[in-house]
Protein backbone atom coordinates (compact mmCIF):
# COMPACT_ATOMS: atom_id res chain seq x y z
CA UNK A 1 0.00 0.00 0.00
CA UNK A 2 1.34 3.42 -1.02
CA UNK A 3 1.44 6.57 0.58
CA UNK A 4 -1.62 8.04 -0.97
CA UNK A 5 -3.73 5.19 -0.07
CA UNK A 6 -2.75 4.95 3.32
CA UNK A 7 -3.91 8.80 3.65
CA UNK A 8 -7.23 8.26 1.84
CA UNK A 9 -8.08 5.51 4.42
CA UNK A 10 -6.78 6.89 7.63
CA UNK A 11 -8.78 10.19 6.07
CA UNK A 12 -12.14 8.08 5.31
CA UNK A 13 -11.36 5.47 8.60
CA UNK A 14 -11.07 8.50 11.14
CA UNK A 15 -13.22 11.74 9.51
CA UNK A 16 -15.68 9.43 7.81
CA UNK A 17 -17.39 11.84 4.89
CA UNK A 18 -14.91 14.22 3.81
CA UNK A 19 -16.95 16.06 1.15
CA UNK A 20 -20.04 18.40 1.68
CA UNK A 21 -22.55 20.53 -0.37
CA UNK A 22 -23.97 19.16 -3.62
CA UNK A 23 -23.19 18.96 -7.22
CA UNK A 24 -24.40 20.88 -9.71
CA UNK A 25 -24.67 20.64 -13.11
CA UNK A 26 -24.73 16.72 -14.70
CA UNK A 27 -25.12 15.94 -18.04
CA UNK A 28 -28.58 14.67 -18.87
CA UNK A 29 -27.82 10.85 -20.32
CA UNK A 30 -30.30 8.61 -21.00
CA UNK A 31 -31.43 5.97 -19.00
CA UNK A 32 -29.90 3.06 -19.46
CA UNK A 33 -25.88 4.74 -20.49
CA UNK A 34 -23.30 2.53 -19.03
CA UNK A 35 -21.08 5.17 -16.50
CA UNK A 36 -17.77 4.95 -14.80
CA UNK A 37 -16.97 6.97 -11.95
CA UNK A 38 -13.53 7.63 -11.13
CA UNK A 39 -12.58 7.90 -7.46
CA UNK A 40 -16.52 7.96 -6.20
CA UNK A 41 -14.61 8.67 -2.79
CA UNK A 42 -17.69 9.20 -0.22
CA UNK A 43 -20.41 8.91 -2.76
CA UNK A 44 -21.17 12.80 -3.09
CA UNK A 45 -21.53 12.60 -7.11
CA UNK A 46 -22.84 9.08 -7.25
CA UNK A 47 -25.92 9.97 -4.88
CA UNK A 48 -26.59 12.75 -7.24
CA UNK A 49 -26.69 10.76 -10.42
CA UNK A 50 -29.99 9.85 -11.90
CA UNK A 51 -31.30 6.17 -11.14
CA UNK A 52 -32.01 5.25 -14.16
CA UNK A 53 -27.96 5.26 -14.97
CA UNK A 54 -26.12 1.57 -14.92
CA UNK A 55 -23.01 2.98 -13.07
CA UNK A 56 -19.44 1.43 -12.13
CA UNK A 57 -18.40 3.23 -8.81
CA UNK A 58 -14.74 3.14 -8.21
CA UNK A 59 -12.09 4.09 -5.65
CA UNK A 60 -8.64 3.36 -4.22
CA UNK A 61 -9.85 3.54 -0.64
CA UNK A 62 -12.32 0.46 0.85
CA UNK A 63 -13.41 2.91 4.22
CA UNK A 64 -14.55 5.22 1.01
CA UNK A 65 -16.59 2.81 -0.42
CA UNK A 66 -17.99 1.48 2.89
CA UNK A 67 -19.62 5.00 2.81
CA UNK A 68 -20.30 4.91 -0.63
CA UNK A 69 -22.94 1.89 -0.06
CA UNK A 70 -26.56 2.72 -0.38
CA UNK A 71 -25.68 5.86 -2.38
CA UNK A 72 -27.23 4.82 -5.74
CA UNK A 73 -29.73 1.51 -6.41
CA UNK A 74 -27.91 0.41 -9.74
CA UNK A 75 -24.21 1.17 -9.09
CA UNK A 76 -21.39 -1.47 -8.64
CA UNK A 77 -18.78 -0.42 -5.97
CA UNK A 78 -15.30 -1.50 -7.08
CA UNK A 79 -11.96 -1.24 -5.33
CA UNK A 80 -9.43 -0.51 -7.92
CA UNK A 81 -6.66 2.23 -9.15
CA UNK A 82 -7.64 4.67 -11.63
CA UNK A 83 -4.65 4.23 -13.54
CA UNK A 84 -5.11 0.43 -14.08
CA UNK A 85 -8.98 0.05 -14.72
CA UNK A 86 -10.18 -3.26 -14.28
CA UNK A 87 -12.73 -2.93 -17.36
CA UNK A 88 -12.77 -4.35 -21.08
CA UNK A 89 -11.53 -1.45 -23.87
CA UNK A 90 -14.50 0.45 -25.14
CA UNK A 91 -16.98 -0.43 -21.83
CA UNK A 92 -18.68 2.74 -20.92
CA UNK A 93 -20.44 5.58 -22.67
CA UNK A 94 -19.39 8.54 -20.19
CA UNK A 95 -16.40 8.46 -17.89
CA UNK A 96 -17.41 11.00 -15.09
CA UNK A 97 -13.45 12.41 -13.39
CA UNK A 98 -14.39 14.50 -10.77
CA UNK A 99 -11.16 15.59 -8.36
CA UNK A 100 -9.63 12.41 -8.90
CA UNK A 101 -6.57 13.35 -11.39
CA UNK A 102 -5.34 16.20 -9.34
CA UNK A 103 -4.84 13.64 -6.51
CA UNK A 104 -2.12 12.29 -8.79
CA UNK A 105 1.33 12.60 -10.14
CA UNK A 106 1.90 13.39 -12.81
CA UNK A 107 3.21 10.02 -14.61
CA UNK A 108 -0.54 8.79 -12.38
CA UNK A 109 -2.52 11.65 -14.55
CA UNK A 110 -1.61 10.59 -17.78
CA UNK A 111 -1.61 6.75 -17.25
CA UNK A 112 -5.31 7.59 -16.13
CA UNK A 113 -5.70 9.92 -19.01
CA UNK A 114 -4.66 6.90 -21.17
CA UNK A 115 -6.99 4.11 -19.54
CA UNK A 116 -10.25 7.06 -20.20
CA UNK A 117 -9.43 7.02 -23.80
CA UNK A 118 -9.30 3.00 -23.59
CA UNK A 119 -12.89 1.93 -21.97
CA UNK A 120 -14.76 5.06 -23.46
CA UNK A 121 -16.65 3.76 -26.53
CA UNK A 122 -16.70 5.49 -30.06
CA UNK A 123 -18.95 8.44 -28.96
CA UNK A 124 -18.65 8.65 -25.24
CA UNK A 125 -17.76 11.24 -22.94
CA UNK A 126 -15.42 12.04 -20.53
CA UNK A 127 -16.87 14.52 -17.72
CA UNK A 128 -13.77 16.56 -16.07
CA UNK A 129 -13.46 18.67 -13.19
CA UNK A 130 -10.36 19.89 -11.23
CA UNK A 131 -9.02 22.85 -9.18
CA UNK A 132 -7.42 25.08 -11.25
CA UNK A 133 -4.41 27.71 -10.72
CA UNK A 134 -6.57 30.73 -9.23
CA UNK A 135 -7.64 28.81 -6.59
CA UNK A 136 -7.49 29.86 -2.90
CA UNK A 137 -5.48 26.59 -1.88
CA UNK A 138 -2.85 27.13 -4.97
CA UNK A 139 0.49 27.30 -3.75
CA UNK A 140 -0.23 26.35 -0.46
CA UNK A 141 1.82 23.29 1.54
CA UNK A 142 4.91 21.96 0.22
CA UNK A 143 5.32 21.68 -3.84
CA UNK A 144 6.06 18.50 -4.56
CA UNK A 145 5.83 18.50 -8.09
CA UNK A 146 4.89 21.64 -10.63
CA UNK A 147 1.24 23.07 -9.55
CA UNK A 148 1.44 20.15 -6.91
CA UNK A 149 1.10 20.60 -3.18
CA UNK A 150 1.31 18.38 -0.36
CA UNK A 151 -0.99 19.25 2.64
CA UNK A 152 -2.59 17.97 5.42
CA UNK A 153 -2.77 14.24 6.11
CA UNK A 154 -0.62 13.11 2.77
CA UNK A 155 -2.67 13.65 -0.07
CA UNK A 156 -1.43 16.02 -2.60
CA UNK A 157 -3.53 18.20 -5.26
CA UNK A 158 -2.68 19.60 -8.52
CA UNK A 159 -4.09 22.88 -9.83
CA UNK A 160 -4.68 22.73 -13.61
CA UNK A 161 -4.75 24.99 -16.64
CA UNK A 162 -6.87 24.35 -19.68
CA UNK A 163 -4.03 24.40 -21.64
CA UNK A 164 -3.17 21.17 -19.62
CA UNK A 165 -6.26 20.08 -19.25
CA UNK A 166 -6.39 19.68 -23.38
CA UNK A 167 -2.61 18.35 -23.36
CA UNK A 168 -3.95 15.73 -20.71
CA UNK A 169 -6.62 14.21 -23.05
CA UNK A 170 -5.16 14.33 -26.08
CA UNK A 171 -6.05 10.86 -27.79
CA UNK A 172 -9.80 12.73 -26.81
CA UNK A 173 -11.45 15.44 -28.93
CA UNK A 174 -12.35 18.40 -26.58
CA UNK A 175 -15.80 19.37 -27.14
CA UNK A 176 -15.80 22.07 -23.69
CA UNK A 177 -12.60 23.68 -21.72
CA UNK A 178 -13.95 26.73 -19.21
CA UNK A 179 -12.40 27.55 -16.14
CA UNK A 180 -15.14 28.91 -13.67
CA UNK A 181 -14.47 31.34 -10.48
CA UNK A 182 -16.23 31.82 -7.63
CA UNK A 183 -15.94 33.38 -4.21
CA UNK A 184 -16.40 31.67 -0.89
CA UNK A 185 -16.48 33.53 2.37
CA UNK A 186 -14.11 32.00 5.12
CA UNK A 187 -13.91 33.87 8.55
CA UNK A 188 -15.09 37.15 6.62
CA UNK A 189 -12.74 37.28 3.60
CA UNK A 190 -14.00 36.42 0.68
CA UNK A 191 -11.39 34.24 -0.68
CA UNK A 192 -11.84 32.46 -4.55
CA UNK A 193 -12.20 28.99 -5.97
CA UNK A 194 -11.23 28.22 -9.24
CA UNK A 195 -12.51 24.75 -10.84
CA UNK A 196 -11.51 23.71 -14.57
CA UNK A 197 -14.80 22.14 -16.48
CA UNK A 198 -14.30 20.33 -19.57
CA UNK A 199 -15.95 17.58 -21.69
CA UNK A 200 -14.21 15.48 -24.11
CA UNK A 201 -15.42 13.09 -26.58
CA UNK A 202 -13.71 10.03 -28.03
CA UNK A 203 -14.45 9.66 -31.95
Amino acid sequence: MNMTMKSWDSDYSTRGRLWGGGVRNLPDLPAGTRVLELGCGDGKTLSAMPSGWRIAALDISLPALRLCSGSHPQSDLILANAERLPFKSESFEGVFAYHVAGHLFLPGRRALASEVSRVLKSGGKLFFREFGWLDMRMGKGQEVEEATFLRGAGVITHYFTESETSELFCRLVPASIESNCWKMRVRGKDLVRSQIEAIFLKS
